[in-house]
């Protein structure tokens, strides 16, 4: 059944998020303090038994200098190749060097980054919420652009971003931080237009926030996630954009994800799933963004 609102609504909807008027300069700001550190990649070949694809341990310095980790995985033998950089859903890892093994094979770089401290577990939508500055999301989505300049770094010119779920939304962040993309695929985003999400979504990992105000007391958290808001980064974001949206979806809600699509200033399509929920195309999804992607990043004359 519908979680949301129906479909014709969704077209119509619009966010009522305002984005803060040192946005710009805050982020500016953080990402300047980030690249003070010297980026420090590393890239350590790892033994497995793939006989096509070369596959890395890849660190570097993210958000105050902490070490971000990373798999790349490459078709054998070949460098400096447009990448792929994606980002894991809610309380995931990057799972493990022989996993995931799409992109690589399809004939990019892919770069698969692990989000800090999320091996399982939940709280991190309130961790440091009460300060903008110590806000979790700001070293997640820092580290999610050092990410991007780490696989420049080992040589990839062509860049795009997905995720899925909280990946979405990192990946969403990555574009309006970002400005020279090559393409972003964003499935079922989570971490938009979240005063809408939070009024009506009943599930896990957005109630995090539902009950953090409840208990708290403490609505002027929505001060804190205006700077961190899905929707606020698609204003900024120019790089042509494949959304993904099940219109079941009872995590995030879709009408949070027409609320970035519609905010998105750079081309844009999406692809809505009447009768799914969370997995929103799954595999559908994941064709349409290999052949967006081969267009954009494999075949440019």
């Amino acid at each position: 059944m519908l979680t949301d609102l129906g479909l014709e609504a969704l077209w119509e909807y619009r966010s009522s998020y305002v984005r803060p008027d040192d946005f710009d300069s805050f982020w500016d700001s953080t990402l300047a303090e980030a690249r003070a550190i010297d980026l420090d990649v590393e890239a350590v070949p790892v033994d497995t038994p793939l006989t096509t694809l070369d596959v890395y341990d890849v660190s570097f310095a993210g958000f105050g200098g902490d070490r971000i980790h990373a798999w790349l995985r490459t078709p054998k033998g070949q460098q400096g190749l447009p990448a792929v950089v994606q980002y894991h859903g809610y309380g995931g890892n990057r799972g493990s060097a022989v996993e995931n093994l799409t992109w690589a094979s399809a004939g990019f770089a892919h770069l698969q980054v692990e989000v800090r401290e999320q091996r399982g577990g939940a709280g991190f939508m309130t961790r440091g919420i009460a300060d903008r500055s110590t806000y979790f999301y700001r070293r997640v989505f820092t580290d999610a652009v050092r990410a991007v300049e780490a696989v420049r770094a080992l040589g990839s010119a062509g860049v795009a971003v997905i995720g899925n779920s909280q990946g979405g939304g990192i990946a969403l962040a990555v574009a309006g931080l970002v400005p020279d993309l090559a393409a972003v695929h964003t499935q079922a985003p989570f971490l938009c237009d979240f005063r809408r999400a939070v009024n009506v979504c009943g599930r896990p990992p957005f109630t995090e926030l539902t009950t953090y105000v409840a208990e708290n007391r403490r609505s002027d958290i929505f001060s804190t996630l205006s700077y961190f808001d899905g929707v606020g980064f698609a204003a900024r974001a120019t790089a042509p954009a494949w959304f993904s949206v099940g219109l079941m979806d009872d995590i995030v809600p879709p009408s949070t994800v027409f609320g970035a699509y519609h905010a998105y200033a750079g081309p844009k399509e999406i692809a809505v799933w009447e009768h799914s929920a969370h997995e929103a195309g799954g595999s559908d999804d994941l064709d349409i963004a290999l052949e967006a992607f081969r267009s954009r990043l494999l075949e440019k004359p």
